[in-house]
C-alpha cells in the first residue's frame, strides 16, 4: 500500500507528533506506511500545535519542552488504588490532597514523592507547592480491577426500534423493552438484554435514523417514551385525554403499516406524534412528590443539562446545526445563549422535563429485568462519538478536536478507509478537565445499566484522525492516555455496579485486548471471526476462546444467521452491487466456509451426518467456549434474514428501520415472536448454559472439549462505528 504523501515528513516535524501523542506511521497488515507531512501538520493544528511552517515546528518544540519543565504537576493523575505510585515534583515541593469527600492529606516532602497506596477511591483535587508557585490537578483513584459477573449467563441482543407490541406508537419503546426483559428473564432465564445506543437524535426531518451518529450520548431520545406510562397521563383533562387518545389511534396506523403492510419504521412519523401527546402531558399538574424527584433530577444533571436542554430550544428557532446559527449563539457560554435561553426558557423548560421523563423510564426498565431474575439485566451502549452539529458537539467543543472526524485506516478489508464524521475528544485538553466531560459521560450511561458496551473500546487507547478536506487514508492515530481512560472507566462503573464490555472487533492494536482483560473489561467475539490464524486460518476450537468476552452468532452490522447459511447475504450485496469479486467466486468462499464448519460441528459431535446445519447447532458451539456472556441476536430466533445495517449502504438499503421478521420478512409483534417454535426450541439449547454447574463454562453443554491453550485472536472487519 504507497505511503500517503512523498517525501516523508521531516524528522522535526515527526519528533513534534510525537511530542504531542501522534503517530507517524500506521500498519495496514502489509507494514509501516509513513503518515504524510499534510495530515501531521493539520492534526497537530487541531490540537493548537502550530507546524507549518520548519520555523514553528522549532518554536512549537521548545515551547513545548519549556512548558513541560516548568510545570508543577500534569493536569491530571489517574492512579489505581492499592499500588503506591510516584508523583514526579521538585524536591522541595509541599503536596497534599483535598479528598472529595472534604477529608484532607498532607504528604512529606521528599525528592519524589509517593502517593500512598490506601488512598480511597474516588476523584480528589491534588495540590503542590513551591514557594510561591501553586499547582492544583485532579486526582483519580481507580478500581484495580472491575468486580466480575455473577457467573455465565446469556441474553439477547436486539433493535429497541425494531420489537414492537400491539402498544407501541409505531415503533419500539421503554415499555417494550421492560416487556422483553421480563419474558427473557423470568420466561427464558435470559440474563441480560443488549440493546442499541438510546442517544438523542439530532432533530430534523428527514432524521438520521442511525443510532450511532447522536445529537448526545449524555441523554436518551424522548422517541423512545412510553406515553401511557408517564405518571401525568392520569391526570388529563378530559379534554386532552381525548387529543392524547386521537393521537394513540393515529399511533396505531403507523404501527399496522409496519406490522400488516411490511412497511418502514418511521421514527419521524412516530416523534411527530409522541411529541405532540408529551406536549399535553408536560401541562398536567404534577403533585408535590413528583415536582421534588424533578427538581432533584435536575440539580442532579447540573450543568450538562441545563445546555442540552438550551441547545435543543435554540435548534427549534434556528435549526439543527449550530455552526449555522446566528454568531453569538455559536458558544454556550456566550451572552447570547443566557439571553435567548430566557427568552425560550418555556422551551428550554419542556426540553429538561422530556429528558427527565426518559431518565424514569430508563430507570424502569432495568428494574423490570432484575425482578425478572436477571444476573445483568440491561445492556446499554456507549457510541464512539457524536454528530458534529448536535448539541453535545456545541457544548463540548473546548474538548472536542475542531476540523477532525475520526474513522479507521486503511486495511485487509477496506483499502479505501473509512471517515464516520464524529468529532473525537482531544486528549490535552480533556486531561485539562480532569476528565470530568468522559466521566459524566459514562456515570449518565452506567445509571440504569447491568452492564456497558463501549463501540470501538480501542479508542480509549488511540483513534484514526481525519482532518477536514482530507480522504479516510489520509489521517493518522492520535494516541490517549489509555491508563487515565481506563481508570476513570473503571471508576464509574464500579460506582455504579456496571460490567464492561469492550467492541473490540477490527483492526487491534498488539496488547490491547489483553491490557482490557486485566482491568476486567469484556471483549466481543463474533464466531465466524475466530480463527487460528497462525494456522491457516482454521476454526478456533470452543476450549481455545478467551473466556472473558461476550460470544455472538452476529451483530447488527453483519448478516443475520439464516442468511448466512442459505447464502442469502452474498446475493443481498450482489443486488447492491457491493461484492467486490465475481458472484460465484464470493458464493464459492461462502461455501467453503459453511462447509469447514459443517466439519468442525461434527468432528465435536455437535452435528451428526447429515443434519442440517442451523442457529441451534451454533449456540451450542458457543455453550462449548468458556465465554462468560452468550449473545442471541433476536431476529435469528425466527430467522429473520435481513441484516439491521448493511455498511457500505445509505440510500440504498432500508438500514436501522427494519421490524423484526420471520423467515418470509413477515413482520412479527414481541407477543408473536415470543410464541415462534423457533424461539423456545433456541432458549431450551441455551437453558444448557444456567444448569452448567458453577455456571463456569470451559466444557460446553454438548460435553465438547478441546486441550487447554492459549487464544490465538484472528482479525475481524472494521465496519466503522456500527456502520
Amino acid at each position: 500500500m504507497p505511503a500517503q504523501d512523498a517525501p516523508p515528513p521531516p524528522p522535526e516535524l515527526v519528533a513534534l507528533a510525537h511530542a504531542h501523542g501522534v503517530d507517524s506511521t500506521y500498519d495496514p497488515g502489509s507494514g509501516p506506511v509513513p503518515v504524510g507531512a499534510r495530515t501531521l501538520v493539520a492534526v497537530l493544528a487541531a490540537l493548537g500545535v502550530e507546524a507549518g511552517t520548519p520555523e514553528a515546528v522549532r518554536e512549537s518544540m521548545e515551547r513545548h519542552l519549556a512548558q513541560a519543565k516548568a510545570r508543577l504537576l500534569p493536569p491530571s493523575v489517574v492512579v489505581r488504588a492499592g499500588r503506591r505510585t510516584a508523583l514526579d515534583v521538585p524536591a522541595d515541593a509541599r503536596v497534599s490532597i483535598e479528598l472529595e469527600d472534604g477529608g484532607e492529606w498532607t504528604l512529606p516532602a521528599a525528592r519524589s514523592h509517593w502517593l500512598p497506596a490506601d488512598l480511597p477511591l474516588g476523584r480528589h483535587r491534588l495540590l503542590a507547592v513551591v514557594g510561591e508557585r501553586r499547582a492544583e490537578a485532579a486526582l483519580i483513584v481507580a478500581p484495580e480491577r472491575l468486580d466480575g459477573l455473577r457467573g455465565r449467563s446469556w441474553g439477547f441482543l436486539a433493535q429497541l426500534y425494531s420489537v414492537l407490541s400491539e402498544r407501541s406508537w409505531g415503533m419500539g419503546d421503554l415499555g417494550d423493552l421492560a416487556e422483553l426483559a421480563q419474558w427473557a428473564g423470568a420466561g427464558l432465564g435470559a440474563g441480560f438484554v443488549q440493546i442499541n445506543p438510546l442517544h438523542a437524535a439530532l432533530p430534523g426531518v428527514p432524521s438520521d435514523p442511525s443510532p450511532y451518529r447522536p445529537s448526545s450520548r449524555r441523554f436518551a431520545d424522548p422517541v423512545h417514551l412510553r406515553v401511557e406510562a408517564v405518571p401525568e397521563y392520569a391526570y388529563l383533562r378530559p379534554g386532552q385525554r381525548g387529543r392524547v387518545e386521537d393521537l394513540a389511534r393515529r399511533a396505531g396506523l403507523l404501527r399496522a403499516e409496519v406490522l400488516e403492510h411490511d412497511g418502514l419504521i418511521d421514527r419521524d412519523a412516530v416523534w411527530t406524534l409522541k411529541s405532540e401527546a408529551l406536549e399535553l402531558l408536560h401541562q398536567a399538574p404534577r403533585g408535590v412528590g413528583r415536582e421534588a424527584a424533578y427538581r432533584a433530577y435536575v440539580r442532579r444533571e447540573g450543568a450538562w443539562l441545563e445546555k442540552y436542554a438550551v441547545w435543543s430550544a435554540l435548534a427549534e428557532s434556528h435549526g439543527s446545526d449550530w455552526h449555522a446559527w446566528p454568531k453569538g449563539l455559536r458558544r454556550p457560554d456566550s451572552p447570547h445563549v443566557t439571553l435567548a435561553s430566557g427568552e425560550l426558557a418555556a422551551r428550554v423548560e419542556f426540553h429538561r422535563w422530556l429528558a427527565w421523563q426518559v431518565d424514569e423510564q430508563l430507570g424502569q426498565a432495568q428494574q423490570a429485568a432484575e425482578r425478572a431474575g436477571m444476573t445483568v439485566g440491561l445492556i446499554h451502549d456507549l457510541a464512539v462519538g457524536v454528530h458534529p452539529n448536535g448539541a453535545d458537539a456545541w457544548a463540548l467543543q473546548d474538548v472536542l478536536a475542531t476540523g477532525i472526524s475520526t474513522g479507521a485506516p486503511p486495511d485487509a478489508f477496506n483499502a479505501h478507509g473509512q471517515d464516520w464524521g464524529l468529532p473525537p475528544w482531544r486528549p490535552d485538553a480533556l486531561a485539562a478537565a480532569g476528565y470530568a466531560p468522559y466521566a459524566e459521560l459514562l456515570r449518565s450511561a452506567a445509571r440504569h445499566a447491568g452492564a456497558l458496551r463501549i463501540d470501538h473500546v480501542m479508542g480509549l487507547f488511540r483513534l484514526w484522525w481525519v482532518p477536514e478536506g482530507h480522504r479516510p487514508t489520509e489521517g493518522a492515530y492520535v494516541r490517549y492516555d489509555a491508563e487515565a481512560m481506563l481508570g476513570v472507566l473503571a471508576l464509574e462503573a464500579h460506582r455504579a455496579g456496571t460490567a464492561v464490555i469492550g467492541e473490540d472487533l477490527g483492526t487491534v492494536e498488539p496488547g490491547v485486548r489483553e491490557v482490557l482483560a486485566a482491568r476486567g473489561i469484556l471483549g466481543t467475539s463474533v464466531l465466524w471471526f475466530e480463527r487460528d490464524w497462525q494456522a491457516k486460518g482454521e476454526i478456533l476450537p470452543p476450549a481455545r476462546w478467551r473466556a472473558d468476552c461476550l460470544a455472538t452468532l452476529t451483530t447488527h452490522d453483519l448478516p443475520s444467521t439464516a442468511a448466512r447459511l442459505s447464502g442469502e447475504h452474498v446475493e443481498l450485496r450482489h443486488r447492491l452491487g457491493l461484492l467486490a469479486r465475481a458472484l460465484g467466486e464470493e458464493q464459492a468462499e461462502a461455501a467453503a466456509e459453511l462447509a469447514d464448519w459443517r466439519a468442525e460441528l461434527t468432528r465435536l459431535g455437535l452435528l451428526a451426518k447429515g443434519e442440517p446445519l442451523d442457529p441451534q447447532v451454533l449456540h451450542r458451539f458457543l455453550l462449548a467456549t468458556p465465554a462468560e456472556l452468550v449473545g442471541v441476536w433476536l431476529p435469528d430466533t425466527v430467522g429473520d434474514p435481513r441484516p439491521q445495517n448493511l455498511p457500505g449502504t445509505w440510500d440504498q438499503y432500508p438500514n436501522w428501520r427494519l421490524p423484526v421478521a420471520d423467515a418470509a420478512g413477515r413482520p412479527l409483534t414481541l407477543d408473536r415472536l415470543a410464541a415462534a417454535p423457533g424461539t423456545a426450541a433456541l432458549a431450551s439449547v441455551l437453558a444448557e448454559l444456567n444448569r452448567q454447574d458453577g455456571g463456569k463454562g470451559g466444557e460446553g453443554a454438548a460435553g465438547a472439549k478441546e486441550p487447554e491453550e492459549a487464544q490465538r485472536p484472528g482479525p475481524a472487519p472494521a465496519a466503522g462505528p456500527e456502520g
